[in-house]
């Protein structure tokens, strides 16, 4: 016993002590990596919401996307993101989230917030803002009829091209706990990724607006056909800033014959949509000559393209009607085009199925043959491209049979109205652009 006393006494550590100050280290280093998962965590999530944004292609998307994020990332009830108008000192847009339908409704009542009380001093300060108590803040004016009542706010500024957008807000954790500096630093970096993501989708829209723009102005406008009435449609690829090389034409002959053009240059690109410009024009200077039909026309088309071009292939179908008695021929050859689809009256619709031959610059040998088919006062004949049918989820059959039915169902309308709602209501995933032109005979 005296030689254990007089060991403790030297200064040697006390074991009961030493355990302690372990415990006490390693709690700490505990604490310590728990904190550096969450801070992981954290991170993992930001990363995977700017993803997530970034995917979005349409400004109210984007916009969208952008409160739910941040109110998943923080763990928030309610969410919001306001736009500023151009003037800057009120809010143009208000996009809430986290609100019931009946929130929804009471608040649409007297109208969304426009930047009044702690929304307008976020405005005025674009500094990150956090409020505990927004009733007790010095800028509150209350609540309009019909709002939730807040009490915790965080809010921070979006800015795009060193401009403020708009703000985002978010009010009340799920934890009922008050936003700290780490749901704030969240937020201020999720808002810096809005803004480019926001300035991305603008610079996109403006692109897909363009390339829409130079694609209509490649297609004609129709000439005036009667005795018949015609309506045409261009529908851009649901993917924005592709051009496309989809076209129709309708011109009109001596002796009342109509010739009437649609078809499909392979590709999304600007080598597309000039191939398309060229081989429409080629094919009109052609559609004057009399003595030759339908199928003879393609032949000399597809053997001037391969002269004197390198379009893609194309496929086409191009048709003549031609007064006959009671009504009209429809003359028509096929480059490996769909059928066109017939409605008349007192009969099924139908679609003018027929051989196709090959299209456009694959083999500029073989013949390519023709076909017609009588056509009875007040039918419509339409005339369309694959992205009105094409659907990878189902069989082409399947969205024939839909395209029928709804063009059966349509049929009584204008024909400007006929034409767009097929392109509204069309079986296709919208991959691809669409290009629809419909032509109706004359009452008898």
């Amino acid at each position: 016993m005296a030689g254990k006393d007089e060991w403790t006494s030297a200064g040697q550590p006390d074991l009961p002590d030493l355990h302690l100050r372990l415990r006490a280290e390693v709690g700490r280093i505990d604490e310590q990596l728990r904190a550096l998962l969450d801070a992981m965590d954290r991170l993992q999530g930001l990363l995977d919401a700017v993803v997530a944004i970034s995917r979005e292609v349409e400004l109210p998307a984007v916009l969208h996307r952008i409160v739910t994020t941040a109110m998943e990332l923080v763990g928030a009830r309610y969410g919001a993101l306001g736009v500023l108008h151009e003037d800057g000192e009120r809010l143009e847009q208000f996009i809430p989230a986290g609100l019931s339908e009946q929130e929804y409704a009471d608040l649409a009542e007297t109208g969304l917030p426009r930047g009044l009380g702690v929304l307008g001093h976020l405005i005025r300060h674009p500094e990150p803002l956090r409020v505990h108590d927004i009733p007790a803040h010095p800028s509150s004016v209350g609540f309009p009829p019909g709002h939730p009542h807040l009490r915790s706010l965080l809010g921070v500024a979006i800015s795009v091209r060193g401009e403020i957008y708009g703000d985002l807000y978010l009010s009340e954790r799920r934890d009922g706990q008050p936003f700290d500096v780490h749901d704030e630093n969240v937020l201020v970096a999720l808002a810096s990724a809005a803004g480019i993501a926001i300035d991305n989708v603008r610079l996109f829209e403006r692109v897909r607006v363009g390339a829409e723009q130079f694609q209509r102005l490649l297609l004609p406008t129709l000439p005036d056909l009667r005795p018949f009435t015609a309506a045409a449609i261009y529908r851009p690829a649901a993917q924005p800033s592709q051009l496309g090389g989809d076209w129709y034409d309708a011109i009109p002959l001596p002796d009342g014959v109509v010739a009437v053009v649609i078809g499909d240059v392979v590709g999304h690109d600007l080598q597309a949509a000039a191939a398309m410009a060229s081989t429409r024009n080629m094919l009109r200077s052609l559609l004057f000559d009399r003595d030759n039909p339908p199928g003879a026309i393609l032949a000399k088309l597809d053997r001037a393209l391969q002269a004197i071009t390198n379009n893609p292939v194309t496929t086409t179908t191009l048709a003549r009607i031609e007064p006959e008695g009671r009504g009209w021929r429809l003359h028509w050859s096929t480059a490996g085009h769909v059928p066109p689809l017939l409605i008349a009256p007192g009969h099924p619709v139908e679609y003018l199925f027929a051989e196709p031959g090959l299209p456009l610059g694959v083999d500029p040998e073989q013949p390519r043959p023709d076909h017609s088919h009588f056509l009875p006062p007040n039918a419509v004949v339409v005339f369309f491209t694959d992205g009105l049918v094409e659907h990878p989820g189902r069989s082409i059959d399947d969205s024939l049979d839909e395209l029928a039915a709804l063009a059966g169902g349509c049929a009584a309308l204008p024909l400007r109205e006929f034409v767009e709602a097929l392109a509204e209501h069309h079986p296709s995933d919208g991959h691809d652009d669409m290009a629809i032109l419909a032509l109706r005979t004359p009452h008898a």
